[in-house]
């Protein structure tokens, strides 16, 4: 499958959310949504980064934008996530991987010389329109959270 670039129209998605909820790409057509892949709750990262976005969440709406993350983990052990940090952000669970293969982020690592399937790190910032207005590949999680908040606003 080939990379996605700009301007490809971002894969559609329904996946189980936190709180019993379904997320959908679709149900936000219309909006800018900044969507987040990260490889797991509560390791450090990804803590931080689910921090910084949920900190900055009220600014994403008020410019009509959502976020969303999204990761392998359960719905359930995301229920337990947002209630440990009083997380803002919505997180949906890609149990199957799926959603991560279809945005190119389901990647071969390689910790302490053993290789493992795993999460890159990585935001798509999907325009009203569907299609990818930016992408974040690698990301480095200080500053990544305020940087995807001034994409929204250049939009």
């Amino acid at each position: 499958m080939s990379e996605l670039t700009l301007g490809d129209i971002a894969p559609d998605f329904e996946l189980e959310g936190d709180g019993g909820n379904k997320i959908s790409l679709s149900s936000h057509k219309g909006n800018p949504v900044a969507v987040y892949f990260y490889p797991k709750d509560n390791t450090p990262g990804c803590t931080k980064e689910a921090i910084a976005f949920s900190e900055n969440i009220d600014a994403f709406k008020s410019l009509g934008a959502t976020v969303i993350g999204i990761s392998p983990d359960s719905a359930k052990k995301h229920d337990n996530f947002v209630a440990k940090h009083n997380l803002s952000v919505r997180l949906a669970a890609d149990t199957d991987t799926k959603t991560c293969e279809a945005y190119g982020v389901w990647v071969e690592k390689s910790m302490y010389g053993k290789k493992y399937m795993g999460v890159e790190r990585a935001t798509f910032l999907v325009a009203a329109d569907g299609t990818i207005a930016k992408i974040w590949r690698k990301v480095k999680v200080p500053g990544h959270a305020e940087a995807v908040l001034e994409a929204v606003r250049a939009l």
